[in-house]
């Protein structure tokens, strides 16, 4: 990684936190896990350089245990153009799995830039991997794009160099839910982010789970998260003309779907009415 700056960051995966055995194969969790790390590099615009895997694992895993699960982190690595460098193995009660992601770029874009009359977008479609997950709670297969979105969900790593590229000022990766990654960037900016929950880009296997739960569709895709979508604020002079360049390019569709104000903490909206909703949080 020739010039530029460095970036760096972590991720750990917990079984019966992050995943269960059931659901996933080791090659998925490795990837998965590795793939949640690198999403962070997609929202600072960086391109990978690096990742290290530290696994910790049951005293009856075997070899070729291990090796699935690297097979899964190398591939992870690979389809973000960089390879596993190293890591370290320790025995444990229960599988998990730290990844830390090193990366470049010239200006890495932070949390903190956002200002009032930037426009929020997001990338790509929202609640797929939430339907993957209630349908594992309750003992059913996951419809199968449901399922890759959880198990092996992207990291937008050439989408957020694009949005670097073009004026992006603040972004960060969804993992937690909408409402509390809004919050994230809406603090660390001092800004207030508006979002139109009605705006929300939905994965149709979503709107089909929450159907069958009888929820809002909308609702639900906003209170899950681990979609690793990217949230970005944007220069409000950005419109529907750059959003239509992004998708040519990208080949994934970045839908606007609020906007940062003077003030601060963030405004859901739902149907005209503001809403409460709370995100995904490990220690709630």
């Amino acid at each position: 990684m020739a010039g530029g700056r460095i970036v760096a960051s972590t991720d750990v995966s917990v079984e019966h936190v992050h995943f269960e055995r059931s659901w996933l194969s080791l090659d998925e969790i490795g990837y998965r896990s590795t793939a949640a790390a690198l999403s962070d590099l997609a929202a600072q615009g960086a391109e990978a350089g690096g990742v290290l895997v530290a696994v910790v694992s049951p005293a009856e895993t075997s070899a070729v245990d291990l090796a699935e699960l690297m097979r899964g982190a190398g591939r992870a690595a690979s389809n973000c153009g960089t390879h596993v460098v190293g890591g370290d193995l320790s025995k444990g009660a229960q599988w998990m799995i730290a990844v830390t992601v090193v990366g470049q770029t010239d200006h890495p874009i932070l949390r903190s830039g956002a200002l009032p009359g930037d426009g929020l977008w997001v990338t790509g479609a929202l609640g797929g991997a939430r339907a993957a997950l209630e349908s594992f709670r309750s003992g059913r297969a996951p419809e199968p794009h449901a399922r890759i979105r959880f198990a092996s969900p992207v990291p937008r790593i050439q989408a957020g160099r694009w949005l670097a590229e073009h004026g992006a000022h603040a972004m960060l990766d969804l993992s937690d839910g909408i409402a509390a990654d809004a919050e994230h960037l809406a603090a660390a900016s001092g800004v207030e982010a508006e979002i139109v929950l009605d705006q929300l880009p939905l994965h149709r296997a979503a709107v089909a789970v929450a159907l069958e739960l009888r929820a809002e569709p909308v609702i639900f895709a906003a209170k899950g998260g681990e979609d690793y979508e990217l949230l970005v604020a944007l220069p409000e002079q950005f419109g529907e003309a750059d959003a239509a360049a992004f998708e040519r390019a990208l080949g994934i569709a970045l839908t606007r779907i609020g906007t940062c104000h003077r003030g601060n903490g963030v405004r859901l909206m739902f149907r005209g009415t503001r809403l409460t909703l709370q995100g995904f949080d490990h220690f709630r």
